[in-house]
């Protein structure tokens, strides 16, 4: 006769339950197929491809996401969930940037980690592997932060610009310091939504010194009302110079005024020339119909081209002031093609830019305008 089976009490039942994994854990939330670093790219590195660079570095800025909400919800180094993110890839976390003001976490400092690498055998570097990335994150609409996020993207759209930001100066000396410690060809800074308004910037605010460190921007902010009032003042001045081309005045040929200095079609034409030998290329990600990024992709005739090249920035590149890489096919509701989970998807298919973009333009321009004229010396 068989045994009756053995019942079960509330006290095993409890025992027996197996926690529920938190939905940005890195087995659950990220890529599929993005192979993690190995000796076998010590033969041939991964980090030559462009598709395995941008994917990466997005992980790395969803860890920058993730280091606040493990502050905000108080997990320790045994719970966290941030370096599931660039552990695999023989990162480690050197410096969290902190606002001061309220202490949220808004990026990160990563580095090469020479000992994790060396316990998988890879004695160094694979190569076009970043000694350091500076990875920065967006807005974050959780209370613990939300203010001083928020303020920050009324910033950018009250003035284009983060400079008057703390969170600025704390990205800038970070990127700065690790571009004297590794060597310029050695760091990069990435950043997401606002992150990347701030890494776009700073990126630039080191190219004005001479700097030119890789810089790839997801989602970047492409509304502001500086920006929209700046561009309509350039469209009054270019129909203005061209109602002076048509009537003379005091005997000039018509046309004679058009040429001028302030004419915006023959300063784009300038930039144009001179991005030639830009040393400095950003790599941008737009999804158009992300309302908040899909201006970068706007063409407009006689403007600076957009990038071009089929490296990660080590390839020939044509004349141009940007790399963009715009979604062919994937997510069209607005929240999804704002996120950065679908710059790491296995399914989105993505298409380099061959148009012109007038806001690139804009933004860079003061990169390629030539130097101003040394005053003349007293005699």
């Amino acid at each position: 006769m068989a045994k009756p089976a053995p019942t079960k009490n509330a006290g095993d039942a409890a025992t027996a339950v197996v926690p529920v994994p938190s939905p940005f854990e890195y087995h659950v939330y990220g890529p599929r197929k993005l192979s993690f670093t190995s000796w076998r790219d010590l033969l041939s590195s991964s980090w030559k491809n462009p598709n395995y660079r941008r994917m990466v570095i997005a992980c790395f800025i969803q860890g920058a996401y993730l280091l606040e909400l493990d502050r905000q919800e108080k997990r320790d180094e045994r719970t966290s969930l941030a370096p599931q993110w660039w552990r695999p890839f023989k990162y480690r976390l050197v410096q969290a940037l902190v606002d001061e003001r309220d202490g949220s976490i808004y990026g990160a400092v990563l580095e090469w980690d020479r000992q994790a690498a060396l316990s998988d055998y890879i004695p160094f570097r694979p190569t076009r592997a970043p000694a350091a990335v500076v990875a920065l994150r967006g807005t974050l609409l959780k209370a613990p932060t939300f203010r001083r996020d928020v303020v920050d993207d009324l910033r950018f759209l009250a003035w284009d610009s983060l400079k008057g930001s703390v969170r600025f100066a704390g990205a800038l000396a970070a990127l700065r310091a690790a571009a004297r410690k590794f060597g310029v060809a050695n760091v990069c800074v990435g950043g997401h939504s606002l992150g990347a308004g701030f890494a776009l910037q700073v990126g630039k605010a080191l190219a004005k010194e001479g700097v030119f460190v890789e810089c790839h921007v997801f989602n970047p902010p492409s509304v502001s009302l500086a920006m929209s009032l700046k561009g309509f003042a350039e469209t009054a001045g270019e129909l203005w110079g061209r109602v002076r081309a048509w009537i003379p005045y005091m005997g000039t040929q018509a046309g004679g005024d058009a040429g001028g200095g302030c004419n915006s079609e023959s300063e784009a034409k300038a930039s144009l020339a001179r991005a030639g030998m830009a040393k400095w290329l950003p790599h941008l990600y737009i999804n158009t119909n992300d309302y908040i990024c899909c201006y970068y992709s706007d063409a407009a005739s006689g403007t600076a081209t957009v990038a071009v090249g089929s490296g990660g920035g080590s390839g020939t590149s044509k004349a141009g002031v940007a790399r963009m890489v715009v979604v062919s096919k994937g997510p069209s509701k607005f929240l999804a093609a704002h996120g950065l989970e679908q710059w790491w998807a296995d399914d989105v298919e993505l298409q380099v830019a061959l148009n012109h973009s007038k806001l690139v333009d804009r933004q860079l321009r003061s990169l390629y305008a030539p130097p101003p004229a040394a005053p003349a010396a007293r005699s």
